[in-house]
């Protein structure tokens, strides 16, 4: 028989030795916000989930389950299957502890594959992150890579953390590169899977001393950070990149790559258009409707973007800053570790 155990008997579990979470909900919910690092193995479709649903709130629950039961017995072998290929111990949930992690747990156990099962399900867990960010705890100072954009500070935080150093990248657990365009080509996460994400990254690195990140307003695509961490963000000392607006545009296109999504790029610029001169809004569209990716981004950082980061950038006292002019992102990453060498406070001590 499974046993249920509580969201911190599973985080002990972990910290012993490699374990597995299957969520059995549907692929969109698990989509939707999931606990990090689990896989999904659903009782039902996104459509089975639908039908069952429409039964119980049209005809009645009894209804609903025997059209449940009749569609996951025809899927059975295939998921059984599946959890045999698993090697860890394991448990699944689902939303709420309810029918479909019960009944998941239920048949694994017939078939003799030991599962525990979450009581709760991931609702408890999400509970469980709202109640840490709550406490507002998070002693690591942090190092902020600042700069106009384009300037390479994502590749300059990846090159940081293949390095060693401590690194979080809100945009990418965001899924979004915090511009007009920044969810082109990516899958945007939202509120609640980013907080899951945030808090794990958060425990990662709660015994460093410093963490590198990028300085981001507090809205990021569809998300926004906590307050506390956004505070802290701006508090912390900032290194400021410099690049020529040439190296810029080479890595603004080398990152977005417009040319693999022209129409999508074209209704994102529609939404800011208005903000810019006329002239230069019309130039940068006939740029984008011509495939001359390079010239639009040009007039976009001139006319758009820096002056954003100029307005903002005054409207903040830094407590500590410094300066670094680079010809390009290897030599600006270069300048960035011999800052850190520099650098001497008691967080880098």
């Amino acid at each position: 028989m499974f046993r249920d155990l509580m969201l911190e008997d599973i985080f002990e579990l972990q910290e012993k030795g490699p374990h597995t979470f299957i969520d059995v909900r549907s692929p969109k919910e698990f989509k939707e916000a999931t606990i990090p690092g689990s896989i999904n193995i659903p009782v039902f479709n996104d459509e089975e989930r639908a039908e069952i649903g429409t039964l119980y709130k049209q005809v009645g629950q009894e209804v609903a389950k025997e059209r449940g039961l009749a569609i996951f017995a025809k899927k059975l072998p295939d998921f059984i299957r599946a959890f045999k290929n698993i090697e860890t111990p394991m448990t699944v949930f689902c939303w709420r502890g309810g029918m479909r992690s019960k009944t998941a747990a239920t048949v694994l156990d017939l078939m003799g594959i030991h599962t525990t099962r979450l009581n709760g399900g991931v609702r408890s867990y999400r509970q469980w992150v709202v109640h840490e960010l709550e406490k507002e705890d998070f002693s690591p100072n942090f190092i902020v890579l600042n700069g106009y954009t384009g300037t390479g500070k994502t590749e300059l935080l990846k090159r940081l953390a293949d390095n060693g150093y401590p690194v979080i990248d809100f945009e990418n657990i965001a899924g979004h590169r915090g511009s007009i365009f920044g969810q082109i080509g990516l899958e945007p996460s939202n509120q609640k899977k980013f907080d899951s994400l945030l808090i794990h990254e958060l425990e990662r690195f709660k015994t460093e001393p410093h963490v590198f990140i990028e300085g981001e307003s507090r809205r990021i695509g569809k998300v926004s950070l906590p307050q506390f961490i956004y505070e802290k963000k701006e508090s912390g000392m900032q290194i400021v990149i410099h690049l020529p607006l040439a190296e810029r545009v080479k890595i603004v296109l080398a990152d977005y790559e417009p040319w693999n999504n022209p129409e999508r790029f074209i209704e994102a610029f529609q939404l800011i258009e208005k903000r810019l001169h006329t002239p230069v809004a019309k130039l940068i569209e006939t740029y984008l409707e011509n495939g001359e990716f390079g010239l639009a981004v040009e007039l976009l950082l001139e006319h758009y973007y820096d002056p954003r980061y100029r307005h903002s950038g005054d409207q903040n006292t830094e407590l500590q800053k410094v300066d670094i002019e680079a010809i390009n992102v290897d030599d600006a990453f270069q300048k960035v570790l011999q800052t850190i060498e520099r650098i001497k406070t008691p967080s880098l001590s």
